[in-house]
Order: C-alpha cells, then structure tokens, then sequence
C-alpha cells in the first residue's frame, strides 16, 4: 500500500502542473504574477493542513483524496462532480485569457484580497474535514459514521461546500478576472444539485441527520440556504 504522505506529495505535484499548464500556457506569458502568487497561496493553504492529518488522521486525508466521478457511486452524483471539474478547469483557463487580453482591470488590492478568499474557503473545507474524519471528497456513509453537529456543523449542514462556494468567488478575483466570476453560475447550480441529492442519502442511510437537519436549518450559507 502507497503511504498516504506519498501520495499527497504526488497529488500536489500534479496539481502544481495543471495549475502551470491552464494557466500560463492560455496567459501566453509567465509574467503573470497573480498567478504565481494564487498557486503559491493554494499550495501553502492545502500543504499545512495535510500534514496536519499525515501525522493525526491519514485516515481523512485518504478520504479526501478519492474524487471525482469515478469515486461516486451515485449517478446524480457523477454527472454533477463532472460538470464542476470541468467548470473550475474552465474557470482558470478563462482567467489566463482574460489576462492575456486585458479584458479585466483588477486592482493589486482586489487580487490580494481573493487570494485571502481563497485562503480561508480552503481553511474552513479543511477545518470540515478535521471536525469531522467521515468529510469524503465522494459523498458516501460508512460503516460506524456518526452525525456530526458541532463546531462549523452547528451553523451550517455543508461547511466544506461553503469553502468551495468562497473559493470560487476568490480565485477569478485572485487570478485577475472579473469575467472568472461567471463560472459561479454553473458552479453554485451544480453544488446545489449535489447538497439536495446527498441530503436524501444521509437522510436514509446515516443515523441521526433528519433531526440534526431539523436543528441545523442552512444547508450551505447561514441566512440564506
């Protein structure tokens, strides 16, 4: 068996190329310095945590690492993380063009602060996986699973959605882009999707959730869902 630091180590090597390939290729340049430092503050908000679960929990790291479609075992479910992959690929992509062409004129000041967005959307989806070990990448319950309802459970159902939703506001605005932000649009319909199909899964199969969704009433932003 691969140790789980092994391949969060080659899990982030490959992030660092995808990252250097949809966006400096489509930019035309590597002098794209809001790039640069977006992949520097990604890298060092996903890195500290990880090796915070690599020494105390492998076990929900190793959960957080099977994504994608191939990991869900619910159809709703794989379309839905398909049509995301693809529009957070096409959110960058669309960012680089957008610097290549000079269609958005971002202040530093505003690039910083979506960098702080992206920060904290992949602080608190992180702090979802610490306060709860079952947070899967994948929606799924297993065996011994319990209902978690405290720390950020207690505001919302969906903390580490509502990192992704903060993420996807802060990384166009991180990366130059005002033209990024229409990715939210496909981005929040889809997370949408997969809350409502997931909340019939825990609803059936994990103990406890129908009265702590009963108790927790925001499925994703307190205030507003």
């Amino acid at each position: 068996m691969i140790p789980t630091g092994v391949k969060a180590t080659a899990t982030a090597l490959i992030g660092f190329v995808v990252f250097v390939v949809l966006l400096f290729l489509p930019a035309g340049t590597f002098d794209y310095w809001q790039a640069w430092l977006f992949i520097t503050v990604f890298a060092a908000s996903t890195w500290v945590p990880a090796a915070y679960l690599i020494r105390t929990n492998p076990a929900a790291l190793e959960r957080r690492m099977r994504a994608g479609p191939l990991a869900e075992t619910r159809t709703v479910q794989k379309v839905v993380i398909g049509v995301a992959g693809v529009s957070a690929l096409g959110q960058l992509v669309l960012c680089a063009v957008d610097h290549r062409f000079g269609w958005s004129a971002v202040p530093a000041a505003v690039s910083a602060a979506g960098d702080l967005l992206v920060a904290v959307g992949l602080g608190i989806a992180l702090l979802a996986v610490v306060q709860n070990s079952y947070a899967a990448a994948n929606v799924t319950v297993e065996a011994g699973q319990k209902t978690v309802s405290t720390g950020l459970y207690g505001f919302v159902r969906h903390p580490m959605y509502l990192g992704n939703l903060v993420m996807m506001v802060g990384i166009p605005l991180a990366l130059g882009s005002y033209w990024g932000l229409l990715i939210l649009v496909p981005g929040v319909f889809v997370l949408a999707v997969r809350i409502v199909d997931e909340e019939k899964m825990l609803e059936q199969e994990l103990d406890g959730y129908g009265d702590y969704a009963r108790k927790v009433r925001y499925r994703l932003m307190p205030y507003v869902w």
